[in-house]
């Protein structure tokens, strides 16, 4: 780990890790952007060395392209939100690391998403983008819902969506389910005329190349295909009762973020939808206002 520098002179690093992409930003104590970087998928529960590769890759780009050494993140407050880091022991494995930031401040990348979505204030959040989760914090209390991780949970989500809608595809190729417009795009996309070549095509594939095939199903879904409206369906019932979830905790606040929310949103009932409001910055400026906060909570406490 590295040591603090001058105030004057401290900087604070963003990083919002997910099973896509791992974005980072960092600022100087006025919070003025001085770099950013992406870097690979960052979530431990799909490869701790990998997310930490992530991490590092993206955390040297926004030092570049600053003007700075790699070894100057010695003089950074990082605040890092990452996927999966919901689960104990991952919280454990990724808090043991011997980082090389002067601190760093760990928590899940719905935390980080919910603050920089409520200008640092309490509120909720529901992420879909290649995976799915809600997230509120009301009244100094938190609680997430779902995010169990693909692919045993996830619904709603762009990778949900792609695992239905090949499901579907190789039940029509075994001859179980009729052909569907649905199950010509997946088997055109892949490049196959059988169960057996799509089920090789698939085999092993993160959640991400799963997620690729989400604007198929939306697609499919408003031409009407019977089978792609059942899917996305499924999924919005989902998300209507994780809104209702939510908002019992009665959040001052509610935002949906993520790849897939421009579509879940026109989708959902009025009613419904009539809750969301725009979020006020993206997860890696909630990465920034977490690490801000948390290092002034720790400085008061140790003054």
């Amino acid at each position: 780990m590295g040591s603090l520098g001058e105030k004057d002179k401290m900087m604070f690093l963003g990083i919002d890790g997910g099973g896509s992409k791992c974005r980072a930003i960092l600022v100087d104590i006025d919070g003025n952007t001085l770099g950013t970087g992406i870097g690979g998928p960052a979530n431990p529960l799909h490869g701790f060395q990998k997310t930490l590769d992530s991490i590092l890759d993206a955390s040297h780009q926004a030092l570049a392209q600053a003007g700075l050494n790699a070894s100057e993140l010695n003089k950074v407050i990082a605040g890092v939100g990452l996927a999966g880091v919901n689960l104990p022991a991952l919280f454990q494995q990724m808090s043991e690391w011997p980082h090389p930031f002067a601190k760093m401040f760990l928590t899940t990348d719905l935390d980080i998403a919910n603050v920089g979505a409520h200008g640092g204030e309490e509120g909720a959040v529901i992420i879909v983008g290649t995976g799915s989760c809600g997230f509120v914090s009301a009244e100094g209390q938190k609680t997430i819902l779902g995010g169990h991780g693909f692919p045993i949970g996830d619904k709603a989500s762009g990778a949900w969506m792609g695992l239905e809608a090949i499901k579907h595809t190789l039940l029509v190729l075994d001859g179980f389910e009729q052909s569907s417009h649905l199950s010509k795009e997946v088997a055109n996309f892949f490049e196959v005329d059988n169960a057996l070549s799509l089920s090789e095509m698939v085999a092993g594939r993160s959640s991400r190349q799963y997620a690729k095939l989400a604007k198929l199903v939306l697609s499919a879904a408003d031409e009407g295909d019977k089978i792609a409206l059942s899917i996305v369906n499924e999924g919005i019932t989902y998300i209507v009762q994780m809104s209702e979830r939510l908002l019992e905790k009665k959040p001052t606040r509610i935002c949906m973020i993520g790849g897939l929310a421009p579509f879940i949103l026109s989708r959902l009932p009025k009613k419904v939808r009539a809750n969301f409001v725009d979020p006020k910055a993206q997860p890696e400026i909630g990465a920034i206002l977490f690490a801000q906060q948390s290092w002034q909570s720790t400085h008061k406490e140790s003054a």
